[in-house]
C-alpha cells in the first residue's frame, strides 16, 4: 500500500502570527477563466521579541502571481520566494503596505473551495482554507482584519455584486461593466470572506432590532424561485428575535444577505453579512419540500445567523478550537428549534441523529476528541463529533450550572472576547467566572475521544426499605487514546411505583426528598441510597438524555414496559420503547442466525398499541415511538455482525407488527385527510409524520392491500411529504406500481434538481429488487453528475448509509461500487470524496470476511498516486482499523 506522507498540523505547535494586518482592500476584476485579484494590505510587525526578524509568509495555492509591491515599489525576484503553498518575503519593514496582484481561474475550480463558478455565477467558499485559492494571505483564523472589497464585472451577465458587510458605493463604466464597494466594519478572519456575482431573483424584507435599528434583509435565489424562500425569510426573522430575547444579542450591520447556490460542498456558510447556502437548505414550498426539509431550513438558517456572535464576532483562535463555534452554535440552533416546535420531539430527534452519526464515529477508526491534537486536512474534521457531540457538551455544562447561570456565562464570554479569536479555555473561563462553578473535569469532554458508558445498577431491599443505586462510568479505548478518566455527568432521575405513579424518595441520612433528581457525578463511581421506600421503584435514568452516554441498566422487561407506558419524561418513554424494540430485534436476529423459529414476546406490540391509543395527544411523538431502530443502529450493538441477518430480523418483526396491529394502524392512518390544505406548522407536520409511520408499518405486511394504499396515497398527494411517504412505502414492494410512481415523479420534477435528488435517494435506499444493480443503473442515468455534491450524496451516501445490507454484500461488490464512485469524485473534489469515504467506517462493525474484503478494496484506492490528501487521510485511518 502506498503511504504518501502528509505533514500533520499539531495543536502543540501553535504559534501566533508575527504580523497584524489591520486593513485589507481587495479589488476583483471578475472573469470566468481569468479573474484578476488585487490585494492591498496594511501590515505591522507585532511588538514582541519572538516576532523580530521573521519573514512574511503568506498562503497561496493555484495563483498566478502578476506583481508584488511594498510601499509602492516592486519587490525584486530574489527578495521573495514563490512556492506551491505560498509566497514568502524574506526581509520586510516593521510597518508597510503590501500589494499583490494575481490571476485565478474560477471556472476550472471543481473543488468548490475559494472562488468558483456555479450555474454561471461567481461564488466563494473560504472555510476552512479556501481564501488561499483567491489571493496571498495568512489563511488562519487568528489573523483578523477589516475588509474593504470592490467587485467589478459586466452588468448584463452579473447584475448583482455582493460581498461582506454594508454596501457603501456603486457605479458604472462606459463599457457596460459596473462595480460595487462593500465595507465590513468588524474584524474578521479570511475564512469568513464571501463574494457572489450573478443574476438572481430576490425576496426582500426588513427587521427592526430591539434598539430600533432597521436591517434590510434580502435572499438571492434562482430566477422564479423567490416564493420558495418565504419560509427561510420567516425563519431568519424568528432567529433574529430569538437571539435578542434569549441571549441578548442584536445584529450589528445595516443589511443581511443570503444567497442560494446549487453547487456547494457543505450545507451553508456564515460569512459576515453574506450567508451562502446550499439551495437544498433554503428553498421550500409544499410541492417540492418535505417536512424534514422545512425543519432543516429552519435549523440551518438559525444556525448560520447565530454564528454572527458565536463564530463571527467571537471566532476561534485555530482550527483545533472548531467546536467552540460549531458545537456552541448547534446547541443554540437546537434550543431555537425546540422553542419553535415540540421540545420533546426535537430532543429525541437530536439524540437519534447523535446516535446515528456521532456514536459510530466515536467507537470506530475515525474517533477523535472534540478538540483533536492533530490533523492532516482540516476539512476532514467537520464531523459529527465536532458539531453534535460539541453541542452535547454545551448542554451538559448548562445542565450542571443551570440555565440562568449558563446564559450569564455565555454573555460574559461574548463580551470578554468580542472581536477576538478565542479558545475553549476562554469559553470555560467565562463560564466559571459567571457561575462560580469550577466545573472540575469538564476539559476531558473536549480532550477525550469515545462515548462514555454509564452503568446504573439498582438494588431494592424490601426488609430495610432501602434502594441502592450504584453508578460506574468508563470510556473505551480509541485510536491513539487509552486509559480514559472520568468526565462530569449530570444524572437526571425520577422514580415510579408498580402502578406507574411518580414517587418522592428521600436520600439516606438526609432530609432531602424529591420526585425529580439531578445528581452531578464527578468520579468514576457513585453510590446513592434512598430510605423509607415502601415498594420496589422503577428508576427513570438520564431523563431528557442529560448526558451523551451509553446507558446500561438492570431494568427487567417489565420495568421497560412500565416506563414505556407511564414515564412522564418523553425521552425516557421513547427510549424505553426503543430498548424493547432493540432487544426484540437482536433476539430475533440470533434465532434466525441459528436457524430457529423466533419466539417474539408481546412487549413491543403492547408498547406500540399504547402509543397508537395516545396518538391524538402528540402525533409527532407517537410517530417517533412507532419507528423501529434501523440496521445501522443495530450494527452498533452487535460487534462483527452480518448486516443481512439484522435486515432479515427487522423485516420479520415489522411484518409481525403489521399483522398484529393492522386494525389500530389502519384506523390511525384513515384519520389523516390528504386533501386538507397544507400547513408547515409543527402540528400539521406531526399529523403527516404519524400517517407516514402507520403506512410504513402497514406496508411491511407485504399485502396487495397495503401496496394499493401506498399507490393511492402517492397519486392523491398534494404535498411533497405525502408523496415521498408513499414512494417510500412503494419501494418496499418494487414491481409495476413502484416503477410507475418513479416514472411519474421524474416526469413531473425532471427540471427541479433538488427534487430529483429525492428521486435518486429513495431508489438508492430501497430494499426491493437488486439494490446494487439499481445503484449501478442510477450512476449512468443522464441526470447523475459527479460535479454536484448534492447529487453525489443523494446516490452514493444514501446507498452506503441507508442500504447497509447491500453495501456490505458478502461478495464485496457493494464496497467496490462505492470505491469506484469515490475514485471518480476524488479526481475533481477531494473534500467531497473524503466525506463519501467515511461510509467505509461502518466496515469495522461487520464480520471478518466482510472486513477483509473492505480492506482489500481500500488498499486499491490507497495505492492510487493521484488520491487527494483529504481522501487518503480518511481511508488510511479506516484501513488501519480493519481486520487484515
Amino acid at each position: 500500500m502506498r503511504t504518501q506522507e502528509h505533514i500533520p498540523v499539531r495543536l502543540q505547535d501553535y504559534r501566533p502570527y508575527p504580523f497584524s494586518i489591520s486593513h485589507v482592500s481587495l479589488v476583483f476584476d471578475l472573469h470566468p477563466t481569468r479573474t484578476i485579484v488585487t490585494s492591498r494590505l496594511i501590515i505591522d510587525r507585532k511588538p514582541h521579541e519572538w516576532a523580530k526578524g521573521e519573514a512574511l509568509q503568506l498562503d497561496g495555492v493555484g495563483l498566478d502571481l502578476l506583481s508584488v509591491e511594498i510601499n509602492g515599489q516592486p519587490v525584486a525576484a530574489q527578495d521573495y520566494h514563490l512556492g506551491e503553498d505560498g509566497l514568502t518575503l524574506k526581509s520586510v519593514p516593521d510597518s508597510f503596505k503590501l500589494e499583490t496582484k494575481v490571476a485565478i481561474n474560477p471556472a476550472a475550480n471543481t473543488a468548490l473551495s475559494g472562488l468558483y463558478m456555479s450555474a454561471g455565477r461567481f461564488c466563494t467558499q473560504c472555510e476552512a482554507e479556501g481564501f488561499r485559492h483567491i489571493t496571498f494571505w495568512p489563511d488562519r483564523p487568528d489573523v483578523m482584519s477589516r475588509f474593504h472589497v470592490r467587485v467589478e464585472a459586466p452588468e448584463a451577465d452579473f447584475p448583482s455584486l455582493l460581498s461582506n458587510g454594508n454596501r457603501v458605493a456603486i457605479g458604472q463604466y462606459d463599457d457596460g461593466r459596473h462595480w460595487a464597494a462593500w465595507d465590513d466594519p468588524h474584524l474578521k478572519p479570511s475564512y469568513l470572506f464571501a463574494l457572489v456575482a450573478g443574476g438572481f431573483d430576490t425576496l426582500e424584507d426588513q427587521f427592526t432590532t430591539r434598539s430600533g435599528r432597521t436591517v434590510d434583509l434580502c435572499i438571492y435565489v434562482d430566477k422564479g424561485a423567490a416564493s420558495r424562500a418565504i419560509y427561510a425569510m420567516d425563519a431568519l426573522k424568528r432567529s433574529m428575535t430569538w437571539d435578542e430575547e434569549v441571549f441578548g444579542r442584536e445584529y450589528d450591520l445595516d443589511m443581511f444577505n443570503i444567497v442560494a447556490v446549487s453547487d456547494f460542498n457543505f450545507g451553508a456558510m456564515e460569512n459576515k453579512g453574506l450567508n451562502i447556502f446550499n439551495s437544498a437548505l433554503l428553498l421550500a414550498d409544499e410541492t417540492t419540500a418535505t417536512d424534514a426539509d422545512y425543519e432543516a431550513i429552519e435549523a440551518v438558517v438559525a444556525h448560520e445567523y447565530f454564528h454572527n456572535w458565536s463564530g463571527n464576532r467571537v471566532t476561534c483562535r485555530d482550527w483545533f478550537q472548531l467546536s467552540l463555534k460549531e458545537g456552541f452554535t448547534v446547541f443554540r440552533d437546537q434550543e431555537f428549534s425546540a422553542d419553535q416546535r415540540s421540545r420533546a420531539v426535537k430532543r429525541i430527534k437530536d439524540v437519534k441523529a447523535l446516535r446515528a452519526r456521532q456514536f459510530p464515529e466515536d467507537s470506530g477508526p475515525l474517533a477523535h476528541p472534540v478538540r483533536p491534537k492533530s490533523y492532516v486536512k482540516i476539512d476532514n474534521f467537520y464531523t459529527a463529533t465536532i458539531y453534535e457531540k460539541g453541542a452535547e457538551i454545551i448542554r451538559v455544562l448548562q445542565t450542571l450550572v443551570g440555565r440562568d447561570a449558563f446564559l450569564e456565562g455565555a454573555n460574559l464570554y461574548f463580551d470578554e472576547n468580542d472581536g477576538t479569536a478565542a479558545t475553549i479555555e476562554d469559553w470555560l473561563h467565562a463560564m466559571r467566572t459567571a457561575t462560580g462553578n469550577q466545573l472540575h473535569g469538564i476539559e476531558r469532554w473536549y480532550d477525550q475521544a469515545g462515548t462514555p458508558c454509564l452503568e446504573a445498577i439498582s438494588d431494592y431491599d424490601a426488609a430495610t426499605q432501602k434502594l441502592t443505586i450504584r453508578f460506574q462510568q468508563s470510556t473505551p479505548d480509541t485510536p491513539g487514546q487509552s486509559s480514559k478518566s472520568w468526565v462530569p455527568l449530570p444524572i437526571s432521575m425520577a422514580f415510579f411505583g408498580p402502578d406507574g405513579a411518580p414517587l418522592q424518595l428521600r436520600l439516606a441520612e438526609t432530609d432531602i426528598a424529591a420526585d425529580d433528581w439531578l445528581i452531578p457525578m464527578a468520579s468514576t463511581s457513585l453510590e446513592l441510597q434512598f430510605e423509607g421506600v415502601a415498594d420496589r421503584p422503577v428508576v427513570s435514568y438520564m431523563r431528557g438524555f442529560s448526558a451523551p452516554v451509553r446507558l446500561i441498566t438492570n431494568h427487567s422487561d417489565a420495568d421497560l414496559a412500565l416506563l414505556a407506558a407511564c414515564d412522564t419524561d418523553p425521552f425516557v418513554r421513547w427510549e424505553s420503547t426503543q430498548t424493547i424494540a432493540r432487544n426484540t430485534l437482536l433476539s430475533v436476529a440470533q434465532s434466525l442466525a441459528a436457524g430457529r423459529e423466533p419466539d417474539v414476546r408481546q412487549d413491543l406490540a403492547r408498547a406500540f398499541q399504547g402509543a397508537l391509543a395516545d396518538a391524538a395527544r402528540d402525533p409527532a411523538f407517537t410517530a417517533l415511538l412507532l419507528r423501529l431502530p434501523d440496521v445501522s443502529e443495530l450494527m452498533q450493538l452487535q460487534p462483527l455482525c452480518d448486516p443481512s441477518n439484522l435486515l432479515a430480523a427487522r423485516a420479520f418483526v415489522r411484518s409481525l407488527l403489521a399483522e398484529q396491529l393492522d386494525a389500530e394502524l389502519s384506523a390511525c392512518f384513515a384519520i389523516y385527510d390528504p386533501a386538507q390544505a397544507f400547513s408547515a406548522s409543527a402540528q400539521a407536520a406531526g399529523q403527516r409524520a404519524l400517517m407516514a409511520a402507520c403506512l410504513d408499518l402497514l406496508c411491511a405486511s407485504g399485502t396487495d392491500r397495503a401496496a394499493m394504499r401506498a399507490e393511492n396515497t402517492f397519486f392523491a398527494a398534494r404535498n411533497m411529504t405525502d408523496m415521498m411517504t408513499a414512494l417510500d412505502g412503494l419501494s418496499q414492494f418494487g414491481g409495476a406500481r413502484y416503477h410507475a410512481a418513479l416514472a411519474a415523479f421524474k416526469q413531473r420534477f425532471t427540471d427541479n434538481a433538488l427534487v430529483m435528488d429525492k428521486w435518486f435517494r429513495v431508489q438508492a435506499m430501497a430494499l426491493c429488487e437488486d439494490p446494487l444493480q439499481t445503484f449501478k443503473n442510477l450512476r449512468v442515468d443522464p441526470s447523475f453528475t459527479l460535479l454536484n455534491p448534492n447529487r453525489v450524496r443523494a446516490l452514493g451516501g444514501a446507498f452506503a448509509s441507508g442500504n447497509p445490507a447491500a453495501f456490505h454484500r458478502v461478495d464485496g461488490t457493494g464496497y467496490q461500487a462505492i470505491a469506484d464512485l469515490i475514485a471518480d469524485v476524488d479526481s475533481t473534489n477531494g473534500a467531497l470524496a473524503a466525506r463519501l469515504g467515511t461510509v467505509f467506517e461502518s466496515c469495522s462493525r461487520v464480520n471478518e470476511p466482510r472486513q477483509k474484503l473492505a480492506k482489500r478494496t481500500l488498499q486499491v484506492l490507497l495505492d492510487r498516486n493521484s488520491l487527494s490528501a483529504n481522501t487518503r487521510e480518511i481511508l488510511s485511518k479506516i484501513y488501519d482499523g480493519l481486520i487484515a
